[in-house]
C-alpha cells in the first residue's frame, strides 16, 4: 500500500517559538504552509528544562509583538510552563496550521524537479520550501573529559529537574552560564555542598538605574549587533530571572557557601583538575559588567534622562578564599561529591537534513537564515542575523525576513514570459467559447 503524500508550498519543521513566529509571517503573507512538531507546541520549555526555570528576560521584553502576558507584571519573569502556554495561546490566536506528534526523519531535494521530499512517521510530504525551526538546543553536549565511573552520577543540565532527584552528597556544576549558575545556587540553597566551575563569561547587571539589562542592550544597539566580537562567539551570559531576578555575582555566591573553581580541565578517575584561570575569568566578567554600566551612564548623560544614580552597583566584594587560593585539584570521593552536572551547552543535529546546506564542520551555511541550498531556511539559531536572534523577540523579527524572502521567490517563480502568457490567453479564450454553449439561466432553486 503506497503511503499518502501531502503537498504544501512551505513546510516548517518545529513548533517552538521559531516555528510559531514563522507561521504568523507566512500566514500574513498568504503563503500556504504547514508546521510539523514531533511533540507539543513549545515542548522544550515544558520538559527540556529544570522545574524552577523562568525566562531570563522580563515579560514586557520576552514576547512577540502580537500578545502580552496579560496575567503577569510587565517586569516579572515568566515561569517555563507559562512561557509554553503563551506560545500555545499565540498559535491559537493566529490559527497556525500546526500538526503535533509528527517526527521528521529525512528531508531530501528532488532530482530533476523543484522542491523537497520530507519523510515522517505520519506519511510523506512534498514541499517547495523547508524552514528548519528546530532551534539550537538539540543535542546536549557532555565533553569527552567526562570520567568513566560507576559510582559518580553524571547528567547534563537538560536532564536536571530539582535537588530532590540527586543522591546524597555534594555536586560539581561544570559551566557558569545562566543555566549552571541558577542550578548551582538552587542546589546550594537546598543544602548541597556545591563546587561551581567558572569559565569565560559575560556578566551584565540584571538591572541598572531603574532599567533591566534587556532595555540597556536595546537602546545601546547591542541586541542588533550583527557580528560577535572575535573570540567572544561562544562566551556564555551569566544572568538570572530567578526569585524575581538578580545580578549574578560570583563572589556573593562564594559568600553563600559555593566553592568557585576554574575551568574543568581533566579527570583521572574521580580526581578532577582545574585550570588556574578562575581569577582571570572573574576579572574579565567584571570588566564586561562595568563596561555596560559605563555605556549606560554615557547614554543617560548624552540623552538627558532622569534616571536615579546607583553608585552601589560599582561596589566589588573582596575576593573569597576560593579565589585567592584556588583549588587546582579535587578528589570528588574525599570531598563527598557524588554528582557532576554538565551545564556545557548544546549542539545542533541535522543528520536528518540531506541537503547541501552545511560547511565542513556540519554548521549551516546561510545569510540571515537563507541557506546556501535554495529553498532551505534556518530560523532560531544564535547570531542568525544579530545578537538577539535566539531570543523570543529576536526570532520573530528574523522570521519576518525569511517570510519576505519566500514571498519574493514565489513572485519570481510565478512570472510568465510572453510566450507563456499568450499560450495561457489562447487557452482561456477556447475554454470560454466552449463554456458558452453550456450556459443556462439559473434560479435560486436550480436550472430554469
Amino acid at each position: 500500500m503506497t503511503a499518502e503524500t501531502t503537498s504544501i508550498d512551505t513546510l516548517v519543521i518545529g513548533a517552538g517559538q521559531a516555528g510559531v513566529a514563522m507561521s504568523e509571517h507566512l500566514s500574513n503573507a498568504g503563503v500556504p504552509h504547514l508546521v510539523l512538531e514531533r511533540n507539543r507546541i513549545a515542548e522544550s520549555w515544558r520538559t527540556g528544562r529544570w522545574d524552577s526555570l523562568v525566562a531570563n528576560g522580563p515579560a514586557w521584553h520576552d514576547r512577540f509583538p502580537g500578545m502580552v502576558f496579560d496575567d503577569l507584571d510587565p517586569d516579572a519573569f515568566a515561569a517555563k510552563d507559562r512561557v509554553a502556554a503563551y506560545f500555545e495561546a499565540y498559535a491559537r490566536q493566529i490559527a497556525a496550521p500546526i500538526r503535533t506528534g509528527v517526527t521528521v526523519s529525512r528531508v531530501e531535494r528532488h532530482q530533476g524537479r523543484a522542491g523537497f521530499t520530507v519523510e515522517t512517521d505520519q506519511g510523506v510530504f512534498e514541499a517547495s520550501r523547508v524552514v528548519v525551526a528546530t532551534g539550537p538546543f538539540q543535542r546536549p553536549v557532555i565533553p569527552p573529559i567526562a570520567p568513566k565511573s560507576e559510582t559518580l552520577v553524571q547528567m547534563h543540565s537538560a536532564d536536571y529537574r530539582n535537588p530532590e532527584q540527586l543522591p546524597e552528597g555534594g555536586v560539581l556544576v561544570v559551566g557558569a552560564g545562566s543555566s549552571g549558575v541558577q542550578i548551582a545556587e538552587e542546589l546550594q540553597r537546598a543544602g548541597k555542598k556545591v563546587y561551581l566551575s567558572v569559565g569565560p563569561h559575560d556578566r551584565p547587571p540584571r538591572s541598572y538605574r531603574g532599567r533591566d539589562f534587556c532595555w540597556w542592550l536595546g537602546v545601546l544597539g547591542e541586541w542588533d549587533a550583527e557580528v560577535a566580537r572575535p573570540g567572544r562567539e561562544h562566551v556564555t551570559i551569566a544572568v538570572s530571572g530567578a526569585r524575581g531576578g538578580h545580578t549574578v555575582d560570583f563572589r556573593r555566591l562564594a559568600q553563600q557557601g559555593i566553592t568557585l573553581v576554574g575551568v574543568t580541565e581533566a579527570f583521572d578517575g574521580e580526581q578532577v583538575t582545574f585550570k588556574p584561570d578562575l581569577a582571570l575569568n572573574l576579572a574579565r566578567g567584571d570588566d564586561n559588567y562595568l563596561s555596560l554600566l559605563n555605556a549606560a551612564d554615557a547614554y543617560i548623560a548624552r540623552n538627558g534622562l532622569d534616571l536615579p544614580e546607583e553608585p552601589a552597583a560599582r561596589d566589588v566584594l573582596p575576593d573569597p578564599d576560593c579565589v585567592t587560593h584556588p583549588l587546582k585539584t579535587l578528589d570528588l570521593r574525599a570531598a563527598g561529591v557524588g554528582t557532576v552536572i554538565w551545564a556545557t551547552g548544546y549542539e545542533v543535529d541535522y543528520r536528518w537534513l540531506n541537503v547541501d546546506a552545511f560547511d565542513a564542520n556540519g554548521k549551516p551555511r546561510h545569510q540571515r537564515g537563507v541557506s546556501k541550498e535554495p529553498g532551505v531556511y534556518f530560523l532560531g539559531l544564535p547570531w542568525l542575523s544579530r545578537r538577539g536572534s535566539a531570543f523570543i523577540w529576536g526570532v520573530w523579527h528574523d522570521a519576518k525576513h525569511i517570510a519576505d524572502h519566500i514571498v519574493t521567490q514565489r513572485k519570481y517563480l510565478a512570472y510568465q514570459g510572453a510566450d507563456e502568457r499568450n499560450a495561457a490567453a489562447g487557452t482561456s479564450r477556447r475554454d470560454a467559447t466552449a463554456d458558452d454553449s453550456r450556459i443556462h439561466p439559473v434560479s435560486e432553486t436550480g436550472v430554469l
